[in-house]
């Protein structure tokens, strides 16, 4: 999007009706600009950047289940992101996970228009990808704790206790869960980097386990072991991935 290229259409997201109105409003006062949609919660939200592809989401970063963070993980690089809160310790993180512009609640006219004109300036393909993201939400020492995947406009939110392993296929990662395996766009470095290495190992260049779904590991060859878990299924170990699981356990 560029200066006299067209209405900036525009995404509003936010739990709370009185935000919501209050965003409307401002922008009514600002030309050029379309409301597609209004959303409640970060599952409508990623539903509707799908459906609509605006040209900017007014996003706020605290909502029940999925907060700002998570939906700006799911959409990454299909459109920029603008955060409205009313807590202004997010506003380093905000721009960390590239975020065009962090807007405090109550948010002015001008200052509203202010963040829509860096959108325009900045264009549709400009922001992060997700693998940028999700680099700038991890803090030394944190390890994730659920799983966020979209399948279109489908979100799925798996606590990492659920995940059975992860599998590497192509340029995508395979969370196996409850009998599904569930795909998401990252890599196994990016997955184990995040992970808690206290419950899940580099078993295999392919393959992270869940420890706790590990039943035995049998001597497949010489030099060559694989593990089985708890519902029979049979994965590859590697030499230094048998070397890591007696480590850890």
């Amino acid at each position: 999007m560029t200066e006299g290229s067209g209405p900036l259409r525009v995404i509003i997201v936010d739990d709370e009706m009185p935000a919501r109105m209050a965003l409307v409003q401002a922008l009514s006062t600002i030309p050029d600009v379309t409301l597609v949609a209004q959303c409640v919660n970060g599952f409508d939200a990623v539903k509707a950047v799908t459906e609509t592809k605006p040209d900017a989401v007014l996003l706020d970063v605290h909502m029940p289940k999925l907060d700002g963070f998570d939906v700006l993980e799911l959409i990454g690089h299909d459109v920029p992101v603008i955060f409205v809160t009313a807590h202004d310790e997010f506003a380093i993180r905000a721009f960390e996970v590239h975020a065009v512009d962090y807007l405090l609640k109550p948010v002015s006219p001008e200052r509203l228009r202010t963040a829509l004109d860096r959108v325009r300036a900045r264009g549709r393909g400009a922001a992060a990808s997700p693998a940028q993201v999700r680099a700038s939400m991890r803090r030394p020492g944190d390890v994730l704790e659920r799983v966020v995947i979209r399948d279109g406009p489908q979100v799925h939110v798996i606590p990492v206790d659920r995940v059975d392993y992860v599998e590497a296929q192509d340029d995508y990662v395979g969370f196996k869960t409850g009998g599904k395996t569930l795909l998401k766009e990252q890599t196994m470095a990016e997955v184990e980097a995040a992970l808690d290495p206290r419950r899940f190992v580099r078993i295999h260049r392919s393959y992270l386990l869940n420890v706790e779904r590990l039943a035995r590991v049998e001597l497949y060859a010489k030099d060559s072991r694989v593990a089985i878990l708890q519902d029979g299924t049979k994965l590859p170990v590697s030499r230094s991935g048998y070397q890591r699981l007696q480590q850890l356990l």
